[in-house]
């Protein structure tokens, strides 16, 4: 089977949260093929390079989305009124606030989308008319129209000016050259590793060359955006329209879908509050390497037992002020209790933020000494993975007994579940997907509640016959549902699933050019022994595709 593997900012990048897993899965599925379609989204990505790449990867190739870009190309007077026809068209959907069935309101954005990108191909010249005079006219119209949003009438220059460049970068994939004979339309399925605009370019093989489309998402892309929308990041007319964008591409690509792989419970709600179709999805969670952390989950001793470990990204979203807060309770019932925060800021936001704890912190906890002559000590220590303190990351969370995770705002909590790799005792915040994943095995508290949190802390400190209890039923629990083969063998099923209702479209020919009728059936790659070998030989002359490596 060949597959079209859709990524945003992750692999074949080095850099990326959803890297690890495309890699694992890619490998896992060494009996397909792969061509992997990248969008770039930023030029530090790009100057890190790419990961190795199996040899089950046919080609990548890779767009920017980072870049303002130009087609280098101009619409003429009848391309330009249909371009002003559509755009509005899509842009009406967007605004349109008024009463309607839904199902007219996504054929109405959907119809607008791919006639945008008809226009794309067959003029070549889109991406020039999305930041064009035209376009900020037409989002104006749109925003002044009955039933647009009362924050998108008082929509400013400045502000449409704003809207139309971020329409402009996510529309991007409408005008790339990924959907020819030789690229998507070539492939068995596309593979989107998120929504939005990585699942864009399988829209459109969808609607070209009827590819079927599977989307995955470990975090709710649509999520994103609306976090990201916060009331200090645009004005109120730029994030009523965005949200309202990202709404109605969500529910187009949750519409198209063949098939939906949330990560967790909490993303499927997700996706149905949108309008997915319950009976096309299946929860997948993340494969994550345990081999990394057997060491360590197969040696609970070697923590200290006075020790607390936070591991992760530090940005506001994961409250580690609260955490602060609740190590300065801790510290009244044990005096003897350390902090250890493993984590890298994210952006300028989280450099900010990384500077607000460690102020609070040296606030909270004075520098301790023993004595009069010894040089104090702060219980609560900030390091990176790579540091002394913490070469690994197995490391940084064999350093404590428990592992607190404080966050207000959480998708799939990575950290937890290697933790729970790791044979630890948790304490946790209940937000996004938390308590589906530690089920029983940790204790969870409610978000923003430092003295929740610091009670949660105080009784597993206490109590090592409970930690140790809890961080083998946690270790168990990992192993059995968050392992790399119980993903893999979940996306072979449903690969072949697919396409078991989506026949193979393109012709199979042998050495002389003649057809080979079911030459290239979804399960014949699935392992085991034929009874007619003959069969399977005969299904290694798929139609010659481009000669274009991925290395």
């Amino acid at each position: 089977m060949r597959i079209g593997l859709l990524t945003e900012g992750g692999y074949p990048y080095v850099g990326g949260d959803t890297g690890l897993w495309c890699d694992r899965l890619v490998r896992g599925l060494g009996q397909h093929e792969f061509d992997v379609y990248a969008l770039q989204c930023g030029r530090r990505q790009e100057d890190d390079g790419w990961v190795p790449i199996p040899p089950q990867v046919r080609r990548v190739r890779t767009a920017r989305l980072w870049t303002a870009g130009d087609d280098g190309g101009t619409l003429g007077r009848r391309a330009r009124r249909h371009f002003t026809e559509h755009y509005g068209e899509l842009l009406g959907a967007v605004c349109d606030l008024r009463e309607g069935s839904p199902a007219e309101v996504a054929d109405r954005f959907g119809n607008a989308l791919y006639s945008l990108a008809e226009l794309a191909r067959d003029t070549g010249a889109l991406t020039g008319a999305l930041r064009s005079d035209h376009a900020v006219t037409a989002l104006e119209r749109a925003c002044r129209a009955p039933g647009a949003p009362r924050a998108a009438h008082e929509a400013r220059v400045p502000d449409l000016l704003a809207v139309t460049d971020h329409l402009a970068r996510a529309l991007g994939p409408l005008s790339l050259d990924w959907y020819g004979e030789d690229a998507l339309a070539a492939v068995d399925l596309c593979h989107a590793t998120s929504g939005g605009s990585a699942a864009l370019p399988g829209l459109l093989a969808r609607h070209f060359s009827g590819v079927p489309l599977l989307v995955t998402e470990y975090g709710v892309q649509l999520r994103a955006h609306y976090l990201a929308l916060g009331p200090d990041s645009a004005a109120p007319a730029v994030r009523a329209l965005l949200a309202a964008f990202h709404g109605r591409l969500a529910a187009e690509v949750y519409r198209r879908a063949e098939i939906l792989t949330p990560g967790s419970s909490h993303a499927r709600r997700w996706q149905e509050r949108c309008g997915a179709d319950r009976a096309r999805i299946r929860t997948v969670h993340p494969g994550m390497d345990a081999d990394r952390f057997a060491e360590v989950g197969e040696a609970p001793d070697r923590a200290d037992a006075d020790t607390l470990v936070w591991v992760g990204r530090i940005e506001p979203g994961r409250d580690l002020v609260s955490l602060l807060h609740a190590f300065a309770e801790v510290r009244k019932e044990e005096p003897h209790a350390r902090l250890r925060i493993v984590g890298v800021p994210v952006g300028a936001e989280g450099e900010a933020y990384l500077a607000q704890c460690r102020a609070l912190a040296a606030q909270l906890f004075p520098d301790e000494a023993e004595g009069l002559h010894a040089v104090g000590d702060n219980p609560v220590s900030f390091t990176e993975v790579g540091a002394p303190e913490a070469p690994t990351l197995p490391d940084a969370y064999a350093a404590g007994a428990v592992v607190v995770l404080s966050s207000v705002v959480e998708g799939f909590p990575v950290s937890l579940a290697e933790a729970m790799f790791c044979g630890r005792a948790t304490v946790s915040t209940d937000v996004g997907a938390v308590v589906e994943v530690i089920g029983g095995t940790g204790l969870v508290v409610p978000p923003r509640n430092p003295r929740a949190l610091a009670e949660a802390c105080v009784a597993l400190l206490r109590d090592p016959e409970r930690r140790a209890r809890l961080g083998a039923a946690a270790r168990a629990r990992a192993l059995e549902l968050f392992g790399v083969e119980q993903n893999i063998a979940a996306f072979h099923g449903i690969y072949l699933e697919i396409m078991s209702h989506c026949p193979v479209r393109r012709a199979a020919v042998d050495e002389a050019g003649e057809p080979l009728p079911f030459a290239v059936p979804a399960e014949a790659h699935v392992p085991g022994r034929w009874t007619v070998p003959t069969l399977l030989r005969g299904s290694a002359a798929p139609v010659r595709a481009g000669a274009e490596g991925a290395r």
